[in-house]
């Protein structure tokens, strides 16, 4: 008699469930974590996602690539954009976008500067001519990225330079994460040369002197981008309070960049603002 004939589907799914579990351990080194998640989790979704993880795992180990255009199955239809009038490419766009989610692909674009013709352009010219992971996962998609073959440098420092360093310097929550700057010889004001610790530091004993730290106002800034040096400027202004006393922090500030070749991304080392003492 089968160890399983007294089950019913839900005990017969969550033994499945664990059979996979143990599978994907031995042969893949797979780990399995208990977490207060798991109660609210019904096995018809754990069975799903365990299948779809085992699937991936067989298939990645004989990796097949295909160009997007043959797995796409080589359209013939879709213009070139250069034919295309400026009223009528948007909806070219559209319908190109909902062709290749047809076979679960996207292409996403972080940057706001990159024109629906663009995007156009590049999928129909180069996008198709790419390489990709010719894997049949049900409800798996294979996503591109736009920037990661033109980024926008500015619109990438700018948005560093704000969230990551002079939004995050100013919020009442510990500086712990340094993402975007570079490892030694940093500058914070006159204070230099600083390592990451010395710049935590600094930052938060700053932080630490005020009580809450609120209505924190930081402009999107100016980025100057000159061969391997860049710098964003902009201006803030912030209500901390001490004791219940208000005081007002404000002025201009200056977060520096420089380009490191060998990796191709920009690091912060040098941050400049006013009317904060460090």
């Amino acid at each position: 008699m089968n160890e399983f004939d007294n089950l019913n589907d839900e005990e017969r799914l969550k033994a499945e469930n664990e059979f996979l579990k143990m599978k994907l351990m031995l042969e893949n080194g797979a780990r399995f974590e208990k977490s207060e998640d798991d109660a609210a989790l019904s096995p018809q979704v754990e069975n799903e996602f365990l299948n779809y993880i085992q699937a991936f795992e067989r298939q990645s180990q004989n990796p097949r690539y295909i160009k997007v255009f043959d797995k796409i199955g080589r359209p013939s239809h879709f213009k070139p954009v250069s034919e295309i009038p400026d009223d009528k490419i948007k909806a070219a766009w559209e319908t190109l976008q909902e062709y290749l989610n047809r076979y679960r692909i996207n292409l996403d674009v972080c940057s706001p500067n990159i024109s629906v013709r663009e995007l156009y352009r590049f999928t129909t010219e180069e996008l198709f001519e790419q390489e990709m992971g010719d894997m049949d996962i049900p409800g798996m998609t294979h996503g591109f990225i736009y920037d990661e073959f033109y980024p926008d440098h500015q619109y990438d420092n700018t948005r560093y330079a704000v969230e990551d360093c002079i939004a995050y310097i100013l919020k009442k929550i510990p500086f712990d994460y340094m993402p975007c700057f570079r490892k030694e010889d940093l500058r914070l004001n006159d204070h230099y040369p600083l390592s990451e610790d010395a710049f935590k530091l600094l930052v938060n004993r700053f932080k630490e002197a005020y009580d809450t730290m609120e209505d924190i106002e930081v402009s999107d800034g100016l980025c100057t981008i000159n061969d391997k040096a860049c710098v964003v400027k902009g201006s803030y202004a912030l209500t901390a309070t001490v004791q219940n006393d208000a005081v007002n922090l404000n002025g201009d500030w200056e977060v520096y960049f420089e380009l490191d070749e060998q990796s191709g991304y920009w690091y912060i080392w040098n941050v400049q603002i006013d009317g904060i003492h460090f």
